[in-house]
């Protein structure tokens, strides 16, 4: 955490040098607030979780400074915004220690966790709440304040999906009813699961929102290859995937134009049929080179646009360099390398299932935008996680880090039990 701290600190520091040529005007209240909130949840976590991993929340802690580094750079009214959602996602990583006090005492409302996710996923579609915002409607606004349901409905849908996969984990793995020479998984044991995988992507469509829907379709197939290890699915999947983009890039505009971006991004602006986003950006990242042009010495925000959500993975490759993106892509593999090893431990297959959702959940997202500005995918202008500008996606992401906390906790305490277990009834 201390290591968080100054290199944060640092970075903030060098953003206004280049910037200005002064140090930052509210240096102490900056430093003292990411360290006094961050500190807070490290001491709520000992108290509430202290067997839990050591090591998730310093990388989420310092993801979040970089994201907030730069768009304190290039949008201050945004950062202020930014700042008082890391104060709400501080709260709701305590909160959620406090209420969910075993995570698998969550296996009991299964079908509830689907309703809620199903009821959050509708809501943008409501008249008079949801908005339309750059052609998706994926925002609900409740007076003064508006957010995205999708960022909460995504973990639901973990934890459903965990359930009944856990429940039926024999009968998805063994074949039993045979077509001609082949033997299946009987059709019905998949219902319920590709009902609800399907009504979230036609939902998600009619949103017209296609990042999500990938990210919802990975986290669906991924999870359902490690319940069974069955090949089959995978390539079932990837059908069901193809067969999807080829009818969304026909009938969804906002899907033909993100392919046409992906293909020449540079024709697509010039001809003004796509942003010019993604074109800019690829430049900002070639100014950056290697080393990057220095922290408040790029001119990414003077022309790529939404440079603070959607591409703020061009404005660190810009003023970081090569070495920036590195540094972010090494952070998030080391993230999802803790998660999986917390869901390795877990006891019950529930559990496991469902550390794995969260932290594919966590990778997936960070993967296909980072892909994304890459142009080694579509661009789907999903947020990268905990760096992008976003209040329901930083909130999302610490309740992700504060459950698999929760997972580690238990796990510890469950292998302790164990050993204890084996100590009483050992023959002398």
């Amino acid at each position: 955490m201390i290591l968080a701290w100054v290199i944060v600190g640092s970075f903030y520091v060098l953003a206004s040098l280049g910037a200005k040529g002064h140090l930052p005007d509210r240096l102490g209240v900056f430093l003292t607030s990411i360290i006094a909130i961050s500190l807070a949840m490290h001491v709520c976590i000992r108290f509430l979780a202290p067997n839990a991993s050591q090591i998730l929340l310093p990388i989420a802690t310092l993801l979040n400074g970089v994201g907030y580094v730069e768009i304190a750079r290039w949008n201050p009214p945004y950062a202020g915004y930014q700042a008082l959602w890391f104060l709400v996602s501080a709260v709701g990583l305590v909160a959620t220690l406090i209420l969910v006090r075993r995570v698998r005492d969550l296996d009991r409302y299964r079908y509830l966790t689907l309703l809620t996710a199903i009821g959050l996923l509708l809501m943008p579609l409501v008249p008079h709440i949801g908005e339309n915002l750059n052609g998706a409607r994926l925002w609900v606004a409740v007076g003064p304040i508006s957010f995205q349901p999708v960022e909460i409905a995504k973990i639901l849908l973990v934890f459903f999906f965990a359930s009944y996969f856990a429940a039926n984990r024999e009968l998805l793995s063994t074949p039993t009813q045979r077509i001609g020479r082949y033997q299946i998984v009987p059709p019905k044991v998949l219902l319920p699961i590709l009902f609800a995988w399907g009504f979230s992507m036609a939902i998600l469509g009619a949103e017209n929102d296609i990042g999500f829907a990938l990210l919802l379709f990975a986290l669906f197939i991924s999870m359902l290859w490690v319940t069974t290890g069955l090949k089959t699915y995978v390539v079932f999947g990837m059908g069901l995937f193809a067969g999807g983009m080829y009818v969304a890039a026909r009938y969804f505009s906002q899907v033909h134009s993100r392919l046409e971006i992906w293909f020449n991004p540079w024709t697509a602006c010039f001809n003004h049929t796509g942003s010019c986003q993604l074109a800019y950006g690829w430049y900002s990242l070639a100014a950056g080179g290697i080393t990057g042009t220095g922290l408040g010495l790029g001119q990414a925000g003077h022309t790529v646009s939404y440079l603070t959500s959607d591409m703020i993975l061009a404005a660190v490759g810009e003023e970081l360099g090569f070495l920036g993106i590195i540094l972010i892509v090494c952070l998030f593999a080391a993230f999802v390398g803790e998660g999986f090893h917390i869901a390795q431990k877990a006891t019950s297959d529930y559990v496991r299932l469902a550390a794995t959702g969260l932290t594919a959940l966590m990778g997936f997202q960070a993967f296909f935008i980072m892909a994304g500005v890459l142009r080694v995918l579509p661009f789907t202008g999903i947020t990268l996680p905990f760096v992008a500008y976003g209040g329901s996606s930083l909130v999302a992401n610490y309740l992700i880090v504060a459950l698999l906390l929760r997972i580690s906790d238990e796990n510890s305490l469950d292998r302790r039990g164990g050993e204890i277990v084996a100590v009483k009834f050992k023959k002398p």
